[in-house]
Order: structure tokens, then C-alpha cells, then sequence
């Protein structure tokens, strides 16, 4: 299409911008991008464009909704954790479906009202059910600021701010690993975290595979413990590796790795003729909260050349606290770690860390593309501040400040307390179970009593099996609003939900 007329392409505006006689013609793409900026400029797309008056008082009464029902009730241990619906009776409440005409104010905010109504109330003190929980407010501050800008982390020029702010955030958790440099870089989730290691590990290993893909590589081997993540699973198979390149650790009683089983598959694997090249160790399993030893693992390591990846999604924010940090003795002699603040910290979904010892940019090396319209190597600031080429996505949310301002508002001290009194509770609610009649760690009544919570609203506790046990609740103590009341609930509650059982 080669257009004439701009007005062909573009809706109506309230100021026309229509030239007064044809203008030579446009390529396509540059009609479109003359099209979007005139879009953006109408004010026949809201009802509320130009009047900001109406802007500042939709967005007060939406506040408003949400200070008085998701977080007032919404962490107050008097309301539901969740108002449960079945998926026909929820589709109904919401009304679900678009339309060609829009609404009225007052329904919108009635629609706001909704979505907050039925969905699960992750800060409530009785909400255990997941490995993130509570509701900092400096953290929401950050997520509401984050939101409210909508740029993009990628260079420096669009998010100055957040370019050097996620700079310091990421040089502080290093130092808290034991590194006094590196790299490093916010993910979407630790699962991706978890794959950028891995694949990290085979560029610095086989760095032709970048450009002439697997057909480069010989038969790969990596190990991880059966208690890791299943992410690693996931991984191997998204990075063409094949999930019977994972190779399966034993782990004992306590859901550890054993070292001298990793020995052991290492020699397998390279008897069957294939390369080892990394190693997962796991800091905070996802059901046992097991902390693999990462002293004899790195001694492997280093024994066979291997890059060790540690994920401490979980457990990384132990490293906060003088008292329980020792439960990760070696992590500063890993190539690489994985560490989840919006867990254990309660910083918000998402902020999730991929942690580097690595000072050769390995992360550029490995996934930058060097796209001309974006990382101009001739601008007018030091492109090194342009992050954008660490990572295999284009567009990247922020995800340093909320975590940044509540270390500002609680100081490194404040989130230590948080992560002593977590271990605390939890050594609360072994004991008092020690002192119940009728609890045991593995129930067959998990299902039953799990609905029945659920459907109550009382509280949410997530369960599993695990190898030949069966059923049995996980209970996440780490929401930093947690008493011991709130334990009591828990298992007064559970007792009274299985009285008849």
C-alpha cells in the first residue's frame, strides 16, 4: 500500500490533520507510524482524553476501591481469603464479554469492585497456599509508580531511572551472595532465570552454538537434584537440550542433594558418552524448603569444570539474616544465581533476580542481536547503560523499584527481622503440632480439608504428594504481616475442618 492522503489511513480527529493537498507518497511503515502518532493525539479514543479533571476522578475512585477492598479487607483477618464461585456462576458475576459499546463510569467501577471481590486475596495473614504472600505498601508504592510511567527497561534514554537503579539493586544482592563484581539482571519469573543460566553455561562452553544452533553441540549433560524445580525440566527441553539431557541427583531424607551421587551421575554420564556442563543446586526446594550443600556441590564442580547455578528463588533472602545465612555456605562460589525477592521478601510479583560472577558481558555475548533502531552504538550517553541486549525479550517491565524502595523504607535491617521472624513461625508451628493430637506431616485428608477451606474462604494452604508419601499440606510461613495467632488459626482451624474425618 502506498498511501496519498494521510486521512485514508487515519480516524477521524476533533483538529484535522489533514494536508491541504496530497502529499508524496509514504512507504507503509512510514503511513503507520504517522497514523499512530496521530491516534494517540485524538481525543475521540476516550471519553475521558482532554478532561483531566474526569481522568484524576476515575483514578481516585479506583484507588479508593482499592484501599478499601483489596487492601483494608483484603488483609484483614477478619474477611475471606476468597469469595469461591464455580467457573459458570464467576462468568456470569463478571459478565465477561466484550462489546462494541463502552460503559458508564459508574459501571467500570463496579467492574473494579468485582475482579477485587473474586479474586484470591494473596496478602491475607491466612492466605499460605503459594511461596509469594503479604502486601508491602512501599513495595505497591513502587508497583503503582512502575505502572503509572510504562516504560520499557531496555535503554537508558527511555528509563534513566531505572537503568541505574536496577544497576545498584543487582550490586547489592551481589554483594550479599559474596561477589564484589559481576552482572546481572531482572527476569520475568525464576523459571526464566533458571533457563538464561543454562543456556548461559552452554555459550560460554560451545559459543558457535549462538549462531550455528545444536547441530554444533555434542550430546549435553546437566544434573540437578529431583527436589529442583521443574523449571530446569522445562528448560532443557525449550533450549533444544531434550529432557533426557537432565540428569537426576539423588537427595536424602531432607530433600539435599547428595554430592556423592552427583559424582556418580557425572561418571555415568560421560561412560555413555555425553558432556557434562552444568550443575543446579537448589536453595529453598519448593516442597521440603531444602537447602542443598553447596560447599561439597561447588567441590564437585570445580573438580570437573562445571558451572554451578544455584536456585535460590526461594532461599536467597536468607542471606539477609546473620542467624539462618549459613544454610547457604558456597553460594559465593557459584557461576550463577537465581533469586526471587518477591518470595521470601514479600517485594511484589514480580522481582526476580539472575545473579552473574561473570565480568566478560557474557549476558550481551550470549543474547544480544545489537538491533540497530534500539542500541545505536554512536549515541550521545555511554551505551553501556543500554541493558536491553542481556536478555532474549525486546520489551522489559520494571521490576527493581518496588524492591529498592521497600529496602529504602525498611533498611537492610528491617528485612533481615523479616526473614528471622519468618523462621521463626515456622519453628512455632512444628512445635505446637509436636503438642496436637491428630496432626501428622502426611494426611490423606489434604484434598477434602483443602476444598473445604477453600469454599469457606477461611484461609488457603496449598498440598502435594511427595515420592511415596502421600498428600500433605505445605505450609508457606512468609508473609511478613504473620503472629503466632495466625498459626493458631491455622491449625485450630484445620482440626475443626477435619473433626468429622
Amino acid at each position: 500500500m502506498t498511501p496519498h492522503v494521510l486521512t485514508k489511513l487515519c480516524p477521524p480527529c476533533l483538529h484535522s490533520h489533514a494536508p491541504a493537498s496530497p502529499v508524496p507518497p509514504l512507504t507503509s511503515g512510514q503511513a503507520l507510524l504517522i497514523c499512530a502518532i496521530l491516534m494517540a493525539d485524538s481525543e475521540a479514543l476516550s471519553s475521558l482524553a482532554g478532561d483531566p479533571v474526569a481522568v484524576e476522578a476515575l483514578l481516585q475512585a479506583v484507588f479508593g476501591i482499592v484501599v478499601d477492598e483489596a487492601i483494608q479487607k483484603g488483609t484483614s483477618a477478619s474477611q475471606k481469603v476468597c469469595e469461591w464461585k464455580e467457573p459458570e456462576e464467576l462468568k456470569q458475576l463478571l459478565d465477561l464479554e466484550l462489546r462494541g459499546q463502552g460503559e458508564s463510569q459508574e459501571q467500570i467501577l463496579e467492574r473494579c469492585r468485582a475482579v477485587i471481590r473474586y479474586s484470591v486475596k494473596t496478602g491475607h495473614p491466612r492466605f499460605f497456599n503459594q511461596l509469594f504472600s503479604g502486601l508491602d505498601p512501599h513495595a505497591l508504592a513502587g508497583r503503582i509508580i512502575t505502572e503509572s510511567l510504562n516504560t520499557s527497561q531496555y535503554t537508558y534514554e527511555i528509563a534513566p531511572v531505572f537503568v541505574l537503579m536496577e544497576e545498584e539493586v543487582l550490586r547489592k544482592l551481589r554483594a550479599l551472595v559474596g561477589w564484589s563484581s559481576g552482572d546481572g539482571i531482572f527476569c520475568p519469573g525464576g523459571s526464566i532465570s533458571n533457563m538464561y543460566a543454562v543456556n548461559l553455561a552452554r555459550y560460554q562452553r560451545y559459543p558457535d552454538c549462538k549462531q550455528r544452533g545444536l547441530r554444533t553441540l555434542p550430546p549435553l549433560a546437566l544434573f540437578t537434584s529431583k527436589e529442583c524445580h521443574y523449571s530446569i525440566q522445562k528448560g532443557a527441553a525449550f533450549l533444544g537440550l531434550g529432557t533426557d539431557s537432565v540428569r537426576v541427583v539423588k537427595a536424602d531424607e531432607r530433600g539435599r542433594m547428595v554430592p556423592e551421587d552427583l559424582e556418580r551421575q557425572i561418571s555415568m554420564a560421560e561412560a555413555e558418552g555425553a558432556v557434562p556442563f552444568l550443575v543446579s543446586a537448589t536453595s529453598g526446594t519448593t516442597v521440603l524448603g531444602a537447602f542443598d550443600p553447596l560447599e561439597a556441590i561447588a567441590d564437585v564442580c570445580q573438580r570437573h569444570g562445571l558451572w554451578l547455578h544455584v536456585d535460590a528463588a526461594w532461599g536467597g533472602s536468607v542471606l539477609l539474616s546473620q542467624t539462618h545465612r549459613h544454610l547457604l555456605d558456597g553460594i559465593q562460589r557459584a557461576d550463577s544465581v537465581a533469586w526471587n525477592p518477591h518470595k521470601l521478601l514479600a517485594a511484589g510479583l514480580q522481582c526476580s533476580a539472575l545473579l552473574l560472577q561473570d565480568t566478560s558481558n557474557l549476558l550481551k555475548r550470549c543474547h544480544g542481536s545489537q538491533a540497530s533502531y534500539l542500541f545505536q552504538q554512536d549515541k550521545f550517553y555511554d551505551v553501556e547503560l543500554d541493558t536491553g541486549d542481556k536478555v532474549v525479550q525486546c520489551g522489559r517491565r520494571v521490576d527493581c523499584l518496588k524492591l529498592w524502595l521497600m529496602w529504602k523504607a525498611q533498611g537492610s535491617q528491617g528485612l533481615e527481622r523479616r526473614i528471622d521472624q519468618a523462621f521463626a513461625l515456622a519453628g512455632y508451628l512444628v512445635e505446637e503440632m509436636k503438642t496436637r493430637e491428630g496432626f501428622e506431616l502426611v494426611m490423606e485428608v489434604a484434598p477434602v480439608l483443602k476444598e473445604r477451606m477453600v469454599k469457606e474462604g477461611s484461609m488457603m494452604i496449598g498440598y502435594q504428594p511427595h515420592g511415596t508419601r502421600g498428600n500433605f499440606f505445605r505450609v508457606v510461613v512468609a508473609n511478613p504481616a504473620l503472629t503466632c495467632a495466625d498459626i493458631d488459626f491455622l491449625l485450630n482451624e484445620l482440626e475443626r475442618l477435619g473433626q468429622d474425618l
